[in-house]
């Protein structure tokens, strides 16, 4: 998050030093909780007010402020990689003890063969056979390394510093093996490896008192049988113990509704290519909507009820509770239309006509896209009209279509995507509307964008070249959309590659694409 070097300083600011920055400062409140992380703000401020500081800085008021010890999380700035913490659990019935056997390690990057260990906050808990927590007794040699035991409610949560490539933490008074819930909150930015079994995550997902790791967990889930689909196996076979799960989840109106519809999304095709060694765009998507129809059709009988269930009459609030209900309800809308009943698609016609919310009437239009045929360009002209001179809604009107999921009858999107940069509202000197279309397509639209024939990867190219005089900034964003080209299969490879090295051989390329290109090149 702290690069060592650049070519040109407006390539510096990435995602990763955005989010991952926001990231590595949260770490540092979860070690020293959130009273020590305001002391440590306080004397931060009290030193360094009308100052120009560094990462160090921050980090050295933490410290002091607390009486802690802070050197080794430096490497958090220092050292590129997301670390992985493998982990092993045994339980001992007989001494009734449960340990957690840990070991950190971070891959080799590019100038960084060997890593040395980060300081890492980890948050565990234990969660029962009846999916409540159980109380926290850490052994006499594992206290030491367990920051503090914080218990909110019912839930009990154990924050470990890890600080070694390998440390053991045990747990007294366990009678019954349990399942861990592990990394609650998000308490670090690392990649957890365990051996979750499919009952494992659904028990999490349907009883975790954490909320983020109850809708990991759920991910997880999803993930394994988008990956297994992928492998072979039968969708609706591999799928049950997921559509079961998630109909706990729904039937639950103990639940927040927006948490509910959280727990329904699934994973982004791109987090799902992240999890192979080779991706196959198309393939990845196939098997996404297969899992995607699972829920759809296994859960049919509750779709429209709770579509029914949520809608209302009463004006427009912007509310916790509304903004909510109105979430899962466009949520429910979207798989009632995936179950090709006739009346979610007058349902939502009837919902995009009457909308007096944004929310409603996109989320309506989102459903027709997914049915697709005339019901969506229908739509689609309507909503275009509709906000002809509200420049921010066209914007959402543009990267709608440019990440839309082609429907049986239609041509490449990219057709489409060509088209509506023709349109009167389209002008390449506008940023927001180059992310929205085009931006949106290459980012976000994985199998149109990844056409085994390398048409997206032509007029990628194109599009760079078109923008770089114009924006050398917006042309370097959009260079990024293959820094992953070698993840994919040979024959993409190769029409990346010469679309790059197009690039490379470009003359007057503007120092900020130059840049992105040649390290991409090189990676």
């Amino acid at each position: 998050i702290r690069p060592d070097s650049y070519q040109e300083i407006k390539n510096f600011y990435t995602v990763t030093i955005y989010e991952k920055g926001a990231e590595v400062i949260r770490m540092l409140q979860t070690l020293v909780s959130r009273d020590g992380f305001r002391r440590g703000m306080d004397l931060y401020f009290e030193r360094h007010d009308g100052q120009a500081v560094t990462c160090d800085d921050f980090v050295a008021a933490i410290a002091d402020a607390n009486g802690v010890d802070l050197g080794q999380f430096g490497r958090w700035y220092s050292q590129a990689g997301t670390p992985r913490i493998a982990i092993v659990a045994r339980h001992d019935p007989a001494a009734q003890r449960y340990r957690l056997e840990l070991r950190q390690y971070c891959l080799p990057t590019p100038g960084q063969p060997d890593k040395r260990p980060f300081q890492i906050p980890l948050a565990v808990g234990l969660a029962g056979p009846d999916g409540r927590d159980l109380p926290l007794r850490p052994s006499a040699a594992s206290t030491a390394r367990v920051r503090r035991i914080e218990t909110e409610g019912d839930r009990q949560t154990a924050v470990l510093e890890l600080t070694e490539s390998e440390q053991v933490f045990e747990f007294e008074n366990i009678a019954e093996a349990p399942v861990p819930s592990l990394g609650r909150d998000f308490s670090a930015p690392v990649i957890i490896e365990f051996d979750y079994d499919d009952a494992q995550l659904a028990f999490l997902a349907a009883h975790d008192s954490d909320p983020f790791n109850r809708w990991e967990a759920g991910q997880r889930l999803i993930t394994r049988c988008v990956l297994a689909v992928l492998d072979g196996a039968d969708p609706r076979q591999r799928c049950a113990p997921l559509v079961d799960a998630m109909a706990r989840v729904l039937d639950d109106e103990t639940l927040d509704p927006a948490f509910r519809e959280q727990m329904l999304l699934l994973p982004s095709e791109g987090y799902i290519a992240e999890q192979l060694p080779v991706v196959d765009p198309v393939a990845v998507r196939e098997a996404r909507e297969s899992v995607r129809g699972c829920i759809a059709h296994g859960l049919a009988p509750r779709w429209s009820a709770l579509y029914r269930a949520l809608s209302t009459d009463a004006p427009w609030s912007f509310d916790p509770s509304s903004v909510g209900r109105r979430a899962l309800k466009n949520l429910a809308l979207g798989f009632w239309i995936d179950c090709g009943d006739e009346a979610a698609l007058a349902a939502a016609d009837a919902q995009f006509e009457r909308a007096d919310n944004m929310s409603d009437r996109s989320g309506a239009l989102a459903a027709l896209m997914r049915a697709g045929g005339e019901p969506r360009e229908r739509a689609l002209a309507a909503f275009a009209e509709m906000f002809a001179d509200e420049a921010l809604v066209l914007d959402k009107w543009f990267a709608m279509q440019a990440t839309m999921h082609r429907r049986p009858g239609d041509g490449p999107v990219l057709e489409r995507v060509r088209a509506l940069t023709k349109h009167p509202a389209f002008s390449l000197r506008n940023p927001n509307r180059v992310r929205a279309l085009i931006g949106s397509f290459c980012h976000g639209n994985l199998a149109e964008f990844h056409a085994a024939d390398g048409s997206g990867y032509a007029w990628w190219a194109d599009r760079v070249l078109e923008l770089d005089p114009i924006n050398p900034q917006i042309a370097a964003r959009l260079a990024r959309a293959l820094d992953r080209w070698r993840k994919f299969d040979p024959q993409r490879q190769a029409a990346m590659r010469a679309a790059l090295e197009k690039l490379a051989a470009a003359p007057r390329l503007s120092r900020d694409v130059r840049e992105i290109v040649g390290k991409t090149l090189a990676a």
